[in-house]
């Protein structure tokens, strides 16, 4: 491809990229720069390659001085690695952010009416708009938040919704996470690099700060203090160093100025919880728990857990401390239940959706269940209580001894999974391994804080397939992430 014929300079770092068939985020169409990107591309080319080359290695390099890691679980070799980044930001425009920050709030507040709903009057299910059975089968419902009442009916308070952008440019919901999500310090810490990395870039282009996040996550917690507390104390829980996501955890609770503790620094006494310092017994108001349900109390749940806190979901039914996100929450990132969402959204908002699903077929559904075994080699399938990556099908990627094998498990238990056609996820220019620049798949994972407002920090956590064709973008299977700038109007 000659440089005379695309506008781009002669040692344009550009100069050998092929447009991948799907949407690129940067380029319209062959060496067509889209024109909020334009601002970059002038970056780049006035950059020599050695230039690129020492920013790289000065990004790593902080990264590795800041310890920020991620755990690879299932290899050989040393599980602990640091956090892949790519140096080119992904930019979104302004109107486009407008449309993706209104369905978000719109979708959080239809799930929290939905969770509102399913453990109180359960109108929506005796309406049948969202099937009983649907709910009940559920793993992730909780018996036990049946008529217990949460501080300003907010069952999820920190919500990472990962969104894609198919096709036509559009963005839709690929999935909820309402549970426990990860990669908010990844979001953070990346914008600090990139910071010092290309400060006057940053300035050029007007992008929104999100350097406010880690403020609007702790008064969102402060905000659901039980009772109304003045200066609740407000602790992490986390399950330990030895968890993929404990630089996450101890981050965070540094960037608030709360304490990080583990299970065995709580303890439960008349329904209160209290935490062991060294100046005695201090009650806590507030838990922004890092472990899943199941681990939170091993007189309630499981009982061989040794990372929550024995009482603790007694304290938290008689209203002595708020856990966020809230026990139960996890019903409504359910794969299957994810499909009823638009429905949810219309019986609780009388809206559309602003930002559409991915059409899913369900397999507990015979049709559906015909027509996704009859085209497993171009279907992605899901385990619906999974995440990472893992429980998944890429069809187009798969051999036909795998196919089989999830073909067994869908017919086993159809309940524990959904499918959904095989999407071209868009692409965005990536530096790789040898300097140069090629596109890979990415997604998009905005972060939304809901408490006594909604809060959505400007951008998210861009998450990248870094090996070629992947389509997987998580970190512990082999991808990374890149900064993701908003622009102002």
């Amino acid at each position: 491809m000659s440089a005379a014929n695309t506008g781009l300079k002669r040692l344009s770092p550009f100069k050998n990229y092929t447009l991948p068939d799907c949407w690129d985020e940067m380029f319209a169409a062959p060496f067509q720069v889209r024109p909020h990107y334009a601002a970059l591309q002038e970056r780049m080319e006035s950059m020599a390659p050695d230039e690129m080359k020492r920013r790289k290695q000065a990004a790593d390099l902080s990264f590795l001085h800041q310890g920020i890691t991620f755990t690879v679980y299932g290899k050989s070799e040393g599980t602990e690695r640091i956090f892949p980044h790519d140096l080119l930001p992904r930019i979104i425009t302004a109107a486009e952010w407008a449309r993706i920050e209104a369905g978000l709030i719109q979708r959080i507040t239809a799930l929290n009416l939905f969770l509102g709903d399913i453990y109180h009057e359960q109108r929506i299910l005796n309406d049948k708009v969202v099937p009983r059975e649907l709910v009940y089968t559920c793993p992730h419902f909780r018996r036990e938040m049946r008529g217990v009442s949460v501080p300003r009916n907010a069952y999820a308070n920190v919500v990472g919704t990962d969104l894609v952008r198919v096709e036509d440019g559009s963005f839709a919901v690929l999935e909820d996470n309402l549970r426990v999500p990860s990669g908010v310090s990844y979001m953070l810490t990346s914008r600090q690099v990139m910071k010092r990395i290309f400060p006057a870039l940053l300035r050029e282009c007007k992008v929104r700060p999100i350097d406010q996040y880690s403020r609007d996550l702790l008064a969102t917690l402060q905000s659901l203090a039980p009772g109304g507390r003045v200066n609740p104390t407000i602790a992490l829980l986390t399950p330990g160093v030895f968890n993929s996501a404990y630089f996450e955890h101890a981050y965070l609770a540094r960037q608030m100025g709360i304490e990080l503790v583990e299970g065995r620094d709580l303890v439960v006494h008349d329904n209160v919880v209290y935490m062991r310092t060294t100046a005695g017994l201090r009650r806590v108001d507030v838990i922004y728990r890092r472990i899943d349900d199941d681990f939170t109390d091993p007189l309630s749940f499981r009982r061989d857990s040794i990372l929550g806190v024995p009482g603790l979901l007694n304290a938290y039914r008689a209203g002595n401390i708020t856990l966020s996100n809230a026990v139960g929450t996890g019903v409504a990132d359910d794969k299957a239940v994810y499909a009823y969402v638009p429905a949810i959204i219309r019986y609780y908002l009388d809206q559309d959706p602003i930002l559409p699903n991915v059409e899913t077929f369900l397999m507990t559904d015979a049709k559906h269940r015909e027509h996704v075994l009859a085209r497993l080699d171009k279907m992605v399938v899901k385990a619906v209580g999974e995440s990472g990556g893992y429980g998944m099908l890429i069809g187009p990627q798969s051999t036909a001894g795998e196919r089989d094998a999830f073909r067994e498990r869908v017919l086993a238990n159809p309940r524990n999974y959904i499918a959904q056609p095989t999407l071209k996820l868009s692409a965005a220019p990536c530096m790789v391994d040898s300097f140069e620049i090629e596109p890979r798949h990415v997604d998009l994972r905005p972060y939304v804080l809901f408490g006594e407002k909604v809060a959505v920090a400007p951008g998210g956590l861009t998450r990248v397939a870094l090996r070629k064709g992947s389509l997987v973008v998580n970190s512990s299977q082999g991808g990374g992430s890149k900064d993701t700038w908003v622009l102002n109007d």
